[in-house]
């Protein structure tokens, strides 16, 4: 992935609707050359696929937040193997420093917040967690 690569990621996380030549118009380059980088980059899995993003006031109600993990134990695998199950998680990941992993929970109401977060604290094997709720964007 070079520089043009990078700049239309970029331009897409703006605006995942942008149709390609605006895209081109926006990277001063031909509509041609951003299919193929498109074609590329969704080919390769680098793009997963398009999404929508909302207004800051148009919330839907999720309830989203992390909860860094520090883990403990022998079956290490296992326990994350299980973590990885959690329906409240929307992504699980390994980090370097004082956490050894990351979760990035979204769920319907607080209420399922709390219980994410009592459910992991209970299980064998984690050493200490901190969580926080988003409040809003920046």
């Amino acid at each position: 992935m070079d520089d043009l690569d990078r700049r239309l990621l970029a331009e897409l996380r703006i605006n995942a609707r942008a149709s390609v030549p605006e895209l081109a118009q926006l990277l001063g380059v031909a509509a041609g050359t951003v299919k193929t980088r498109m074609d590329r980059l969704i080919d390769q899995g680098v793009i997963a696929g398009f999404t929508v993003r909302l207004r800051d006031d148009a919330s839907d109600g999720t309830i989203r937040g992390v909860m860094m993990i520090e883990l403990s134990g022998k079956n290490v695998k296992t326990l994350v193997a299980s973590l990885r199950k959690n329906l409240g998680f929307a992504a699980l990941h390994t980090t370097n420093g004082e956490w050894d992993l990351i979760a990035e929970i979204q769920v319907p109401a607080l209420s399922d917040f709390h219980q994410v977060v009592t459910t992991v604290r209970t299980m064998e094997g984690i050493a200490k967690t901190e969580s926080y709720l988003f409040l809003g964007p920046a």
